[in-house]
């Protein structure tokens, strides 16, 4: 938990005499606005003389949350990514600010590390107290079991977006802010940012623009795209930026990926009492981008062509990106078991990840997870915190075959959780949500059938590689081959025109790479996506320079 302490910082007279030389020098009068609410890319204040107030819209109203005496500044995160500022700046007495701009503030971030270390703790650590403390301004109103609902919350959580939910069916704070808001139930669910901004039944596209997490040009250019920013991904992102390489990266909902939605992952180096995926991805996303990599999401990759010596990617929604060199870290998802009508339930009883989101869901619920990875030991383990009970169902003989030793023992030993080996789910049954289960053993074909309104699946991993070109190399299950993996011939069919052999992590396109979960043949733990992230940025830099000297050359 963060500190009230942890929260603010008092930079010295010295300092500020150094920072000064990144701004500007501003008088104000008492209620003056220094920045608006909703404003994106927001520039840093630092006050100088006075006090400045800073304000938020919340479900009680307009509220002051805080106030900067001299030497502090004001903001959180949004400062440094350019998101959406979600409250307002004032001056609260007569005196000096100074502004640094957002671009600014950027190149500040970038080239100086004692300054950098205090701007990314504090503001990381606001965010966090954000979160833990119950303050939101932005808030979401819709039922429970609304998809639309669920996809918004989700988008918001892994993003790091502190929010409250309202249920209509809850109490009277949701019909209050529909009345104060002039909307009806059936225009739910809707989602209310600051005091100004309601958008109903958005997408996560939609919410996403109105935050300011995706506010990508058509065109944009980068040195290196990344495509995933799950471990793989966001290491590559940090890597390259931390090395001189304008960096891109996209998702197709946000950083995380696969190791995002687990609840606690302990045996990642450096963290023994364990971290949560997504407080992991969320710390890697602030480093990359304080090393200037451009996040976006949620958005998705579209076809890759070749534009003579660089690349052209595609997205979904019609942009076109170009970069000399592209990672390709995209993942695998979890599969669906094979039960017509499933879709049905996602979002209503089905999930495919256990964060605190979904424990909010079933508390003291009964509760089945199915899969034999670390990634269902994990998830069983924290559901079984809040629900009454966890069945955990798998299709092999034993859990030892697939799942660390740790995560068996405590599933073992852990009294509200249930083992089913050998057995499968057949069926599903309820109305308008999950509500039942038919199992059926594997071995003796006997059927059972149980109430349960939640579903968890971390079933097998198929590649995201359909948007992929079609001459790109992969295996019979859509993995990426890279390295030696890559056989001659399949090299001459796609088109290998280099006088070299491609690198490690290097596809059958040139200066395209595949790392994580993606590549055929990766090791599905965190440390190993980490670490393939990080390495393949050697090997961008040394194709780089080949065709940086070979452009000169000619």
């Amino acid at each position: 938990m963060v500190s009230r302490a942890e929260v603010n910082h008092t930079f010295t007279d010295a300092e500020l005499d150094e920072l000064k030389a990144f701004g500007a020098v501003e008088s104000h009068r008492a209620g003056d606005p220094i920045v608006e609410e909703g404003a994106m890319a927001p520039d840093c204040i630092i006050t100088l003389s006075g006090h400045t107030d800073i304000f938020a819209s919340t479900d009680e109203g307009r509220k002051r949350v805080g106030w900067m005496e001299r030497g502090q500044f004001a903001g959180d995160l949004s400062v440094l990514t350019g998101q959406r500022h979600l409250s307002r700046v004032e001056m609260g007495q007569d005196g000096e600010i100074l502004r640094i701009a957002h671009a600014d503030f950027q190149r500040l971030i970038a080239g100086n590390s004692h300054y950098s270390d205090i701007f990314v703790r504090v503001l990381s650590a606001r965010r966090e107290f954000s979160n833990h403390r119950g303050f939101a301004a932005v808030i979401v109103i819709g039922a429970a079991m609304d998809r639309g609902v669920y996809a918004v919350r989700d988008l918001l959580a892994k993003h790091g977006v502190a929010h409250r939910w309202f249920d209509p069916a809850d109490g009277p704070v949701a019909a209050h802010l529909l009345a104060e808001r002039g909307l009806a139930e059936e225009q739910l669910p809707a989602v209310i940012l600051g005091a100004a901004d309601v958008l109903i039944q958005p997408t996560p596209e939609q919410l996403a623009q109105a935050l300011g997490l995706d506010l990508l040009p058509d065109g944009a250019t980068a040195d290196v795209i990344v495509v995933g920013s799950g471990p793989g991904g966001l290491a590559a992102g940090v890597y390259a930026g931390s090395e001189g390489l304008t960096v891109i990266a996209i998702d197709s909902l946000a950083p995380g990926g696969q190791a995002g939605t687990s609840s606690k992952i302990e045996n990642y180096l450096g963290f023994p009492t364990g971290i949560s995926g997504n407080e992991l991805a969320r710390r890697a996303t602030v480093q990359a981008q304080k090393f200037g990599a451009r996040i976006v999401a949620p958005v998705r990759a579209g076809a890759l062509d070749r534009d003579g010596d660089a690349y052209c990617l595609s997205l979904a929604d019609g942009r076109r990106l170009r970069s000399r060199a592209v990672v390709i870290a995209s993942g695998a998802q979890y599969q669906r078991l094979p039960i017509e009508g499933i879709e049905v339930y996602e979002g209503r009883g089905i999930f495919y990840g256990a964060t605190p989101m979904e424990a909010q869901l079933c508390s003291d619920a009964e509760v089945t997870v199915v899969g034999a990875g670390n990634s269902a030991g994990q998830g069983a383990i924290y559901l079984a915190s809040v629900a009454k009970k966890v069945r955990v169902v798998f299709r092999r003989a034993s859990l030892r075959d697939t799942m660390s030793e740790y995560l068996v023992k405590r599933l073992e030993e852990h009294p509200n959780i249930e083992i089913i080996a050998s057995t499968d789910v057949v069926a599903l049954h309820g109305e308008e949500r999950l509500g039942g289960l038919t199992y059926r053993c594997r071995e003796t074909g006997a059927e059972r059938k149980c109430d349960c309104g939640f579903l968890f699946l971390f079933i097998g991993a198929s590649p995201n590689t359909r948007w992929l070109p079609k001459e790109m190399v992969c295996d019979e299950r859509g993995f990426v081959k890279t390295g030696a993996d890559i056989a001659p011939l399949e090299l001459v069919r796609a088109g290998w025109s280099l006088d070299r052999m491609p690198s490690r992590y290097e596809t059958s396109w040139p200066r395209i790479y595949a790392v994580g979960d993606v590549r055929k043949g990766s090791v599905k733990r965190v440390a190993s996506s980490v670490g393939e992230g990080s390495v393949v940025v050697s090997d961008i830099h040394q194709a780089l320079a080949e065709i940086g000297v070979n452009s000169g050359a000619s």
